[in-house]
């Protein structure tokens, strides 16, 4: 059975694989074998995490990648293949956050620096891996969504559409792709402790009722997202594509108010 999360020999880019929920899935799939690529913009924090995963005995990459740049994602596909041979998985997990302002007053360049960073980067980066990934033989993509993949967000228009728009692009990909044996899925956190998230927690009296409303009794860490990505990236999820996995201690399993 430790055969199917076996990914030994796979090559995996992490964008955003520095810190957070990036660095936990680099460092998961590390553990399970594979050799990392982390392609993110600060390079100190990338170096710390490269010599993390090479200390597990995996090669690890860091390239330093502006995910609004087209021309920095092909070189970090490119990269890939020619310095680990390959490219096998690749996790769309680059982001950021816009929230606190009604649509009204959202401004275009808001709207399309959130748009850019969260789904057109995706698009860009699973477009370059998709003829390294035929090459190979078949591949995974691992889009990182959202609660806001699935239900709309008040005052937060870009981050909530570009959320939605990537559980669209993963079922999409899946349609075009199938018969290139890539399996392209969503991964889906609810709260979880990350710097975009901090915030939040400055509010002890939201961040009392979130905890609350969660059966599992707590907020999410970032490490609660490796095993469900290392599922999605090994042979155990061969037949899995197209969908959504959430990681949210129950939180969309329903309604607390009775309870």
């Amino acid at each position: 059975m430790s055969e199917m999360f076996d990914l030994t020999g796979k090559v995996a880019i992490v964008t955003g694989g520095n810190g957070g929920i990036g660095r936990a899935i680099a460092v998961g799939m590390a553990q399970h074998g594979a050799d990392i690529v982390v392609a993110a913009r600060n390079e100190q924090k990338t170096a710390a995490v490269v010599k993390e995963i090479e200390a597990l005995g995996r090669r690890c990459l860091g390239v330093r990648c502006d995910v609004l740049e087209q021309d920095d994602i092909i070189n970090t596909v490119e990269m890939a293949v020619r310095e680990l041979g390959s490219l096998n998985i690749l996790v769309n997990n680059s982001g950021i956050g816009q929230g606190g302002e009604p649509t009204q007053t959202v401004t275009l360049e808001t709207w399309h620096r959130v748009i850019d960073t969260n789904l057109t980067s995706a698009f860009l980066f699973s477009q370059a891996a998709h003829p390294m990934m035929v090459k190979a033989g078949g591949g995974k993509i691992i889009n990182i969504g959202s609660d806001y993949s699935l239900i709309g967000a008040a005052g937060n228009a870009p981050y909530s559409a570009s959320k939605a728009g990537l559980l669209n692009l993963t079922k999409t990909m899946t349609l075009d792709w199938g018969a290139d044996n890539i399996q392209v899925n969503l991964l889906v956190p609810s709260w979880t402790h990350t710097d975009m998230s901090a915030p939040v927690w400055e509010n002890k009296e939201r961040t009392a009722y979130i905890i609350d409303e969660i059966p599992a009794g707590r907020i999410g860490e970032p490490e609660d997202l490796a095993g469900a990505a290392v599922f999605l990236a090994s042979p155990a999820s061969d037949f899995v594509s197209g969908t959504f996995i959430s990681v949210d201690g129950g939180l969309k399993a329903g309604d607390k108010g009775w309870s």
